[in-house]
């Protein structure tokens, strides 16, 4: 793997999104779909001001976008390279889980 500064540095801040867990519950709950903060809320017991905080970030990194309702924001996300990468990850842990046990 031979890659530049600016794409390690790239790199490394898509790694920091996934780095939070709250951030991975969130994603987790809207992947499969549009959820607006309650929603979200209620799938991943967070609390209404951490889980805003985190769309929000996720919102600027552009992995989640949302659309706006009545009052409500429906947010969805919009990186499947992203998910792709967390389903990647999902399979090794089982794998190495696996591994370890034998």
């Amino acid at each position: 793997m031979n890659l530049s500064p600016d794409e390690l540095e790239s790199l490394a801040n898509r790694f920091k999104i996934l780095g939070e867990p709250a951030r991975l519950q969130i994603l987790s709950s809207i992947c499969g779909g549009e959820r607006n903060v309650q929603e979200i809320c209620d799938r991943t017991g967070l609390n209404q001001a951490n889980v805003s905080k985190h769309l929000r970030l996720l919102k600027d990194a552009k992995i989640v976008a949302c659309k706006r309702v009545g009052v409500c924001r429906y947010y969805r996300v919009i990186d499947p390279d992203l998910l792709g990468l967390c389903v990647s990850a999902r399979h090794l842990l089982q794998d190495r889980k696996i591994l370890a046990h034998s």
